[in-house]
């Protein structure tokens, strides 16, 4: 587990299995905007791509009825693991997006999806399947934009964090072309990890990096109108 993240979220005791994300400065920028909205013991909270479980345990801890959903056994098995370790009950369900919950509608949907560019015409393999989300880097974005209405209730919430390299504001535009009210609630800037900084070449052609080696990062929040 980063630094960063144990900063935002000393409590959380974790395991990580390799090929799962681990919470990292997104994950913590993302639990900064969770734990700013107004959650209950009556909150049902789904957490959209869990990986490691973090945001999934922090919803728990904060009191709400939590659904953690993963394509990935690996993930789904880490973020059991997670709740256990951190004394907190989270229901998990195996399944792409939100077809491992047919008909659910929660209060809060929070998700940290594959958001970083990636040569190659074909889905990402292996571990990178945790960030790699195709040339434009929306490859799960704009999925979640289209079935955030279905999936949230009446008076519900989303929370995304996102990438600047993967179009802001195409996912505000995405999200209130779909009747949700969505504006950025959270943001920072952080220099480029490792695997930007190996395909640097690459989006330098595609006109994505100027000569700012560095990432903002953003929390979107959306809810319906």
């Amino acid at each position: 587990m980063t630094a960063e993240y144990l900063t935002a979220a000393p409590r959380f005791r974790c395991w990580i299995p390799p090929g799962v994300y681990q919470p990292q400065i997104d994950t913590g920028l993302l639990g900064r905007a969770l734990r700013r909205e107004r959650i209950t013991s009556r909150t049902e909270v789904l957490d959209l791509g869990t990986g490691s479980g973090a945001l999934a345990v922090e919803a728990a801890r904060l009191g709400a009825r939590v659904t953690a959903v993963d394509i990935s056994w690996r993930a789904l098995a880490a973020a059991w693991c997670n709740a256990l370790l951190n004394g907190q009950v989270v229901r998990v369900r195996h399944g792409d997006l939100t077809s491992a919950v047919p008909g659910r509608r929660f209060d809060l949907v929070v998700t940290n999806p594959p958001y970083v560019p990636a040569p190659g015409a074909g889905p990402p393999q292996g571990p990178a399947r945790a960030w790699d989300a195709g040339p434009d880097g929306r490859l799960l974005i704009d999925r979640i934009c289209a079935v955030a209405p279905a999936v949230l209730c009446p008076a519900g919430s989303l929370l995304m964090v996102h990438s600047h390299l993967s179009g802001i504001e195409e996912t505000l535009a995405r999200l209130r072309a779909a009747g949700l009210r969505a504006e950025i609630v959270d943001r920072t800037r952080l220099p480029f990890g490792r695997v930007l900084r190996s395909r640097l070449g690459w989006l330098r052609e595609r006109g994505l990096v100027a000569d700012r080696m560095s990432e903002e990062l953003v929390v979107i929040r959306a809810e319906h109108v």
